[in-house]
């Protein structure tokens, strides 16, 4: 499969990015969903001084910035909508995958123009073994 390999610095920059697109924002808390979301709300929260993040919950406080790795399919974006009473929030991303239209609610820090799988830190032990067994 082809893939490209996100290095630690890169995430630090792109995520710097994404943080500063943010920055005049007030938000209470980080909501996210695990697996892939559960790193890049950590960072968002450490450089916006959010203290409190929420994984997988069934319901998401209104003023909560709503943050995944990657915006792709956007089935994630259509899940977490669902849990939200208002179209008056925010769902960040450090990467979004190039769309024709991108929900109104997304932030991200860099556009993505290829098509290739995208191998984060966190995910390489995963993403390796599975190659190994041709599961991708």
């Amino acid at each position: 499969m082809p893939h490209e390999i996100i290095s630690w610095k890169q995430i630090e920059s792109d995520i710097n990015s994404l943080a500063q697109k943010l920055e005049n924002s007030s938000f209470s808390s980080i909501y996210t969903i695990s697996r892939g979301g559960l790193i890049p709300s950590r960072l968002l929260a450490d450089l916006l001084g959010i203290k409190k993040i929420f994984v997988d919950s069934s319901t998401i406080p209104s003023d909560s910035l709503i943050v995944d790795d990657i915006f792709d399919s956007g089935k994630t974006f259509e899940k977490i909508s669902t849990l939200i009473d208002s179209d008056d929030f925010t769902f960040a991303t450090i990467y979004a995958r190039h769309q024709k239209n991108f929900p109104k609610q997304l932030l991200f820090g860099k556009l993505v123009t290829s098509d290739d799988y995208l191998v984060f830190p966190w995910d390489k032990i995963e993403f390796f073994d599975s190659e190994k067994l041709n599961l991708r």
